[in-house]
């Protein structure tokens, strides 16, 4: 018999009436704005300071990923329902997919086989139109701004620093360097232009650091749009753009609740990207997600050197909050890619190579351990092609750090195949004495670098600390950004890295846990709406291209209107 896909696995199974999945959480239904039977936003009423403070919040991520597959969103729901098999109150938190990477190369964001979020395809799709209210308000401010400028520029904007770009979500490079305005005088003035993808944008980092309707205009109001002729910053409030910005994000704000294939809530909002900004979902659903249960489970984007960094470094320093535990996601066959093994071979036993490559995941997990003071559990991702003495020497040498590794068959088996992963992060949760007090501050979680200390001394840290390199390469452009930003007062906020996410360092090439290298910064800006700098690193591009062979050739739409293809 074959195998299913997952979509066939997803459209197969039971879906729930959303006001079941509510009353899990004992929301009452007039706390929900539905979208048909099977998805609704919810009142931010709902969030619950107090309740928050007994809530046992548990962090996703992973080894560092390759083309051979981690399996972390697949894992963190898996997880999420083997923690609701062993009796816990259990939310998960977590991204809304972007349609760039489902139409291009990596594809949805419900996870995988049995261990999936519905309705897949919706949620895969369109959603509930956050991402559509996004790009539009990142769209009104670019007008507004160039209809500034058209109609007499009062503010004196100078046209060769306008740093704001229009937005898209969906992969285009042809949209990544483009001339604008061009044809008569009443159509613009003419200017060199671009796109970025809607998960790179400034709106999306500030719609997923929100804390409120309010923080969220006040936050707009503060995007540097451009500067003008003193070298000044003009800002969105200068353009009084904030107000009409807010109105297309007000119902957006709004966190979605949708379900696991065996029922379990799952709050989905937000999804900046975490190679190119910070890898999170947003606040407002966090905080949703853990004032409705006992234990929140939410992931970052790609591996601890990114969206677990941004996650603690960015998200926690600004919410308050802490992780109790951190899970990192691993496969055998990803770990002996790392060892140097073609993907054409991954499925025989090749011990070396996996020794090799072991010192990937083993970074991870001293970052987690001993930068930010985690404990941490190892979830292997088992493939059938793992052998015995495989996952062993992964056992023994995760051992050697004081960490547990446990197997993982969620994408086959559900939340049963969760269940010993449930356990283990229960017995962290349970041991970590600190969050008897609530720990509302921040008096065990470390950071990877101090904020008051001048921005290239922030980014040498995070390269020696969190990517085990020698330091940074900082061009001479991005100097002379950086002391700009300085005397403008920015120095003091935490940095976001726009980093390959296939390898510790800048190259995307150099795989395993390389060492003595530098990771070369050629530019970097202020989101000083969102709260943080921006350092793009390498050839990383914030509006990605699409691969050869485009997932969006494989998906179709048969005439009963089921879609087919979609991963």
């Amino acid at each position: 018999m074959a195998q299913l896909s997952d979509i066939e696995i997803a459209q197969q199974s039971q879906l729930r009436p959303i006001t079941e999945i509510a009353a899990k959480l004992g929301i009452d239904a007039k706390y929900l704005v539905p979208y048909g039977r099977a998805k609704a936003k919810l009142d931010l009423q709902l969030i619950n300071d107090e309740q928050i403070t007994r809530n046992k919040l548990v962090l996703v991520t992973a080894m560092s990923p390759t083309p051979a597959g981690e399996g972390k969103t697949t894992t963190t729901i898996g997880l999420a329902d083997g923690l609701a098999h062993i009796g816990k109150r259990v939310c998960a938190a977590l991204r809304e997919p972007s349609l760039g990477p489902v139409f291009g190369l990596k594809g949805g964001a419900c996870g995988g086989g049995y261990a999936q979020v519905l309705p897949m395809e919706d949620i895969n799709l369109h959603f509930t139109g956050d991402f559509h209210a996004i790009s539009a308000a990142n769209n009104l401010l670019a007008a507004l701004l160039d209809n500034h400028i058209y109609q007499g520029n009062e503010l004196r904007i100078d046209p060769q620093r306008i740093v704001l770009k229009r937005c898209l979500d969906m992969n285009d490079r042809q949209l990544r360097n483009i001339v604008d305005g061009r044809g008569k005088t009443s159509d613009g003035r003419e200017r060199e232009d671009g796109f970025e993808i809607t998960v790179a944008t400034e709106v999306m980092a500030i719609f997923c650091l929100a804390s409120s309707l309010a923080d969220l205009k006040r936050r707009l109001g503060k995007i540097i749009v451009a500067y003008n002729e003193d070298g000044k910053p003009v800002t969105a409030a200068d353009l009084q753009a904030a107000g009409a910005m807010t109105a297309l994000l007000r119902e957006a704000l709004l966190p979605n609740l949708v379900q696991s294939i065996e029922g379990t809530p799952v709050i989905m909002h937000g999804g900046p990207f975490a190679n190119i900004a910070h890898g999170c979902n947003s606040i407002i659903a966090t905080k949703m997600a853990r004032s409705l249960s006992s234990y929140t489970v939410t992931e970052a984007g790609f591996g601890a050197d990114l969206g677990a960094e941004k996650f603690i470094d960015i998200k926690c320093r600004l919410s308050g909050m802490q992780p109790d535990c951190a899970v990192v996601v691993g496969t055998i066959r990803a770990l002996k890619m790392h060892g140097g093994v073609d993907t054409k071979d991954l499925e025989y036993e090749n011990l070396p190579a996996l020794q090799a490559g072991l010192p990937n995941l083993l970074r991870h997990i001293s970052t987690l351990q001993n930068v930010f003071n985690l404990p941490v559990v190892v979830a292997l991702n088992v493939f059938p092609s793992d052998t015995a003495a495989e996952i062993a020497l992964a056992s023994t040498e995760c051992a050697k750090l004081g960490v547990k590794l446990v197997n993982s068959t969620v994408w086959a088996d559900g939340g049963a195949g969760g269940e010993e992963l449930a356990q283990e992060v229960v017995r962290l949760c349970e041991e970590n004495k600190g969050n008897e007090t609530g720990r509302k501050n921040l008096d065990l979680l470390r950071f990877a670098y101090p904020l008051g200390m001048p921005i290239a001394e922030k980014l040498n840290l995070l390269v020696q600390n969190v990517y085990g390199g020698s330091g940074v390469d900082i061009a001479p452009a991005a100097r002379r950004e950086i002391s700009q930003l300085t005397e403008l007062g920015f120095a003091d906020l935490p940095i976001c890295m726009a980093k390959t996410q296939y390898s510790f360092s800048d190259n995307p090439q150099l795989r395993g846990a390389p060492r003595d290298f530098q990771v070369h910064v050629r530019h970097i800006k202020v989101n000083a709406g969102a709260g943080f700098l921006v350092a793009y690193s390498g050839s990383l591009l914030t509006m990605p291209g699409l691969p050869k062979v485009p997932a969006a050739n494989s998906i179709d739409v048969a005439e009963d209107g089921r879609i087919t293809g979609l991963s």
